[in-house]
């Protein structure tokens, strides 16, 4: 089996695919189901973010792997495939893994160095766990992916090349004035709880917003934030949950409005912010009265984290309203980044995925020398109960020496050839060792599999 990756993001398509192929949290989990059920799928994992979709999977076929895992995107997403294809790319093999670290380590990001894609990866992980499609391929790939990506952000300044989206939205947002003396004693909205809304709460909360409103779907999930961010020794920042019925007058109140959340229609509609801020309607921009892009004072600032977008693209062309969105911050983020601590995390990553890659190989030898020591261990058990036949008249203290002394013969004979085919192994192209050693000694095929079944089995694995 081997390792495939078929996926889009940022990079390869434009916000609009991305925007209309993004998935759901239950169509993420149906994709991975689906993908187990096709024939060269035995391993799959997805990692969806505001600007990637991934698809992993340990094939059998390559041809037939990419044909398989580019339908079921297709299917999956709504997007058909003859539109998709021209946006996809493929990773296999070593490509894959050096791709996903890669990312792990925020070189793929938007915004170079940010630290967000750690916790997404980890959520990837946490869903094949829990559906049971990641097996031992995608355990060992995922956990070594959140490893590389933290030694990354501690052994070098990368996180000094870029920030979070949020941080970076929240630039973008200030044109150029201090983030923290552009927001302080501002009002700010934000809608969603979950983890990038989280973070862009207690981003604007360190900024010195001096109240946040949070809106969830879930009212709990709101309230929980807003426990959060009200604790004792915090920023200060006065915050409190509302229904998402009240956003809208809550936007009336607002000086900024933060919006992630996992709706597939628009949340804030043109009309709505329009509404907001004291406008009659949304002029027509047919008619030439609305500019491309808001003039005049700045009344009400929209930073819009999710995909699909949240919040009506027409509302940023409103007099006094400055929207940033996925797609501008696709456009804003090509500033480059310290080229220095690039080059360093490339290093990182093209040594961890040789090293993966060797561990990989070595692993792979594993089950068939665990199944010729099982064998040898029989022959001896073998050969002693023969003895035992033999020479009926031998003491406990004789037996345990004979026994001892064949067990020493066996493991000393066997000792080199394990050792040396599992460094042999643990080279490129030294995957054929294994096939040789169950051929050499003759071993069978089921009893190999039986001990990668029970490694795989193994609850202590692929845990962190």
């Amino acid at each position: 089996m081997s390792l495939l990756l078929v996926g889009l993001s940022h990079r390869s398509a434009p916000v609009s695919v991305l925007e209309r192929a993004s998935l759901a949290a239950d169509t993420q989990a149906k994709l991975l189901q689906d993908t187990l059920a096709a024939e060269p799928a035995a391993e799959a994992a997805v990692l969806a973010t505001c600007n990637r979709i991934e698809l992993y999977a340990d094939v059998d076929k390559f041809h037939a792997g990419v044909a398989e895992l580019s339908t079921l995107l297709a299917q999956h997403s709504g997007v058909g495939l003859d539109e998709l294809t021209p946006y996809l790319y493929v990773h296999y093999e070593d490509r894959a893994v050096h791709h996903l670290f890669s990312v792990a380590c925020g070189l793929d990001s938007m915004v170079v160095g940010e630290g967000q894609i750690l916790g997404q990866i980890k959520d990837a992980l946490a869903l094949g766990q829990e559906l049971h499609t990641a097996g031992r391929l995608l355990n060992d790939l995922f956990q070594q992916a959140l490893r590389v990506g933290k030694r990354a952000h501690s052994e070098t300044g990368i996180d000094r090349a870029g920030q979070s989206l949020v941080t970076f939205g929240l630039e973008q947002l200030a044109d150029g004035r201090d983030t923290a003396a552009w927001a302080k004693g501002k009002r700010a909205l934000v809608i969603g709880a979950g983890s990038m809304s989280s973070l862009a709460a207690a981003t604007l909360a360190r900024s010195g917003v001096a109240e946040i409103a949070v809106a969830n779907r879930t009212r709990a999930r709101a309230d929980r934030l807003v426990e959060i961010l009200n604790q004792p020794g915090g920023t200060g920042v006065r915050a409190r949950a509302v229904e998402m019925a009240e956003v809208t007058g809550e936007l009336t109140r607002a000086d900024i409005a933060v919006s992630c959340t996992g709706a597939t229609g628009l949340v804030l509609t043109a009309e709505t912010v329009a509404g907001a801020i004291g406008l009659d309607h949304v002029p027509d921009p047919a008619s030439g009265l609305i500019p491309a892009q808001s003039t005049g004072p700045e009344r009400l600032a929209l930073l819009d984290l999710a995909m699909p977008r949240d919040i009506d693209a027409a509302a940023g062309r409103l007099d006094g309203v400055r929207l940033v969105d996925i797609e501008s911050l696709a456009e804003a983020s090509a500033d480059a980044p310290m080229a220095a601590d690039v080059d360093q995390v490339r290093t990182i990553v093209a040594d961890e995925v040789a090293a993966f890659g060797a561990a990989q190989r070595a692993a792979h030898i594993t089950p068939t020398v665990v199944a010729l020591r099982t064998m040898a261990a029989g022959v001896v058990a073998d050969e002693i109960a023969r003895l035992d036949g033999r020479l009926p008249d031998l003491d406990e203290k004789q037996r345990a020496e004979i026994t001892q002394a064949v067990r020493r013969v066996v493991d000393k004979l066997l000792h080199a050839p394990t050792v040396r085919v599992k460094q042999l192994a643990s080279e490129p192209g030294g995957a054929g060792y294994a096939d040789a050693l169950r051929e050499l000694f003759d071993l069978d095929p089921q009893t190999v599999a039986a001990v990668s079944r029970a490694d795989l089995n193994d609850p202590n694995r692929g845990r962190s």
